[in-house]
């Protein structure tokens, strides 16, 4: 397998070697070996499978809080997908950035999207299927999500009326969430611990780290086979 660390600090691309011969191929999708040498996950605890019937189908943006923030390994099996991670860390320096990367049944790659990314992706075929493999148990309690067009990340999606459901359809936007809760809630999908209640030192403390941090605006890492 090659692995291929995208601009975000975290998702990574992976592409299979397979073996071909005159009855076909045959390709290896996870070494527990090969992962950790990567920096990787080498356990995964659950497996799921997504199956779309229709061409632009959109499922997202997804992701699960502290404690229980999740890891995914996200790959095609059937038809193909524009796959999304966006960076929702509050301290990382690309928060707000996306990576978009084309997943399918024949391109074969997987991608590896780490906590404190928001996750989702549009059916480019009709009948496609698509399969996680997830570090973390499913805490329905801990579900979060994105709105899938919110102006604060711009994603560049290859349709314009996907088909969603109720609930993806209804998450609020980013910026319109008060700043206090947005900053918690990113820092629960990241696994940081904030206390309620915070001292008037702290609070200046705070100030000054983000007056040190650079500012980065919105952008996009596309990768397309």
């Amino acid at each position: 397998m090659r692995f291929t660390p995208v601009a975000l600090g975290g998702p990574m691309i992976i592409d299979p070697e397979p073996r071909e011969d005159a009855r076909g191929s045959f390709i290896r999708t996870f070494c527990a070996d090969e992962f950790a040498q990567a920096g990787l996950p080498d356990h995964f605890v659950q497996c799921s499978l997504s199956c779309n019937s229709r061409r632009g189908t959109l499922r997202g943006l997804h992701y699960q809080l502290y404690p229980h923030q999740e890891s995914k390994l996200v790959r095609c099996t059937r038809g193909a997908v524009w796959d999304v991670a966006v960076d929702v860390r509050r301290h990382s320096v690309t928060c707000g950035r996306w990576v978009a990367v084309e997943l399918s049944a024949e391109n074969q790659r997987a991608l590896f999207v780490p906590p404190g990314f928001a996750h989702g992706f549009v059916t480019l075929s009709d009948d496609t299927d698509v399969f996680y493999q997830i570090t973390a148990f499913h805490r329905p309690e801990l579900a979060a999500g994105l709105r899938w067009d919110d102006p604060a990340f711009g994603i560049a999606w290859p349709v314009s009326d996907p088909i969603l459901s109720p609930r993806d359809r209804s998450y609020p936007d980013w910026v319109t969430a008060p700043s206090r809760s947005r900053a918690r809630l990113a820092d629960r999908c990241a696994g940081v611990h904030q206390p309620d209640q915070i001292t008037a030192e702290q609070q200046r403390d705070r100030q000054a780290e983000r007056d040190r941090r650079p500012q980065i605006g919105g952008g996009r890492t596309e990768h397309r086979q």
